[in-house]
């Protein structure tokens, strides 16, 4: 399989990638959508309007939805964006994986893409990073990323500890400093699992990378909201989240000289 892989022309990796990510996708939505209320990610694909069970050929990723102009064939009620949109995003991470970096370290590159989506999107909507998708991530890491940069082992195992301490040590003195909490508990494991793929030495470009978005951030939604910046959330998950699948394809260019 992973040779077959390895072996596709290169506009086909990108299609086949690009075909993955949608069907991806559509589970990620699901996911995202259910866990946070308690429901199964299991079950049959129901309408939210109607509750009726969908048929297959609702469920085809993107194209039902554009084919039923965004609303149930039973009751007419409007479907979700949602669901199109990180189907949207799932596709354009596997194709633009492949067409940047053809062949295993690109379909590495892809995977680590569609492991970190549902963290993101958990944590730009919830605020939440759980655990079992964090462990899912740093487990994935340390099994099979070494040649997505060349990464041994033990530099992916460095990566993984220097990246959790770091943040939790940054987490700490804000508290200390603050007297409250300026972190999430899942930020530093978020930090440790992509450790766990980009190895140690990426590390610091990754945290540049998520510093730099979460301050842009917050500088552009100053004055926006109804609490001062200093009293607002921040998701830095998504910021961790972007800049490591970010460090993949600029750390190479960067380390070359």
């Amino acid at each position: 399989m992973i040779a077959a892989l390895d072996a596709l022309p290169h506009g086909a990796g990108v299609a086949l990638a690009a075909l993955i990510g949608l069907v991806l996708g559509s589970f990620i939505a699901t996911l995202v959508l259910r866990w946070p209320a308690g429901r199964s990610i299991l079950g049959r694909s129901r309408c939210d309007g109607c509750d009726r069970v969908l048929g297959p050929l609702e469920l085809v990723p993107l194209a039902s939805a554009l084919a039923l102009r965004g609303r149930c064939r039973g009751c007419g009620a409007r479907i979700d964006p949602f669901h199109m949109q990180v189907e949207l995003a799932s596709g354009l991470i596997g194709a633009l994986a492949l067409a940047i970096m053809p062949g295993m370290a690109g379909w590495l590159w892809a995977l680590f893409g569609w492991l970190l989506l549902p963290l993101a999107l958990l944590d730009a909507r919830f605020m939440w990073l759980p655990d079992r998708l964090n462990g899912v991530l740093a487990v994935a890491g340390l099994l099979l990323a070494g040649p997505l940069l060349g990464t041994s082992l033990f530099d992916r195992w460095i990566g993984a500890v220097a990246g959790g301490v770091l943040l939790a040590l940054v987490a700490l003195l804000f508290e200390r400093v603050r007297g409250k909490r300026g972190m999430g508990g899942g930020d530093p494991k978020l930090a440790a699992a992509t450790g766990a793929w980009i190895g140690w030495q990426a590390m610091p470009l990754m945290i540049l990378l998520a510093s730099a978005g979460g301050m842009l951030w917050a500088l552009c939604t100053q004055g926006k909201g109804d609490r001062p910046l200093s009293l607002r959330a921040i998701p830095f998950g998504v910021f961790l989240a972007v800049a490591a699948w970010a460090t993949v394809a600029l750390w190479p260019l960067l380390s070359a000289g």
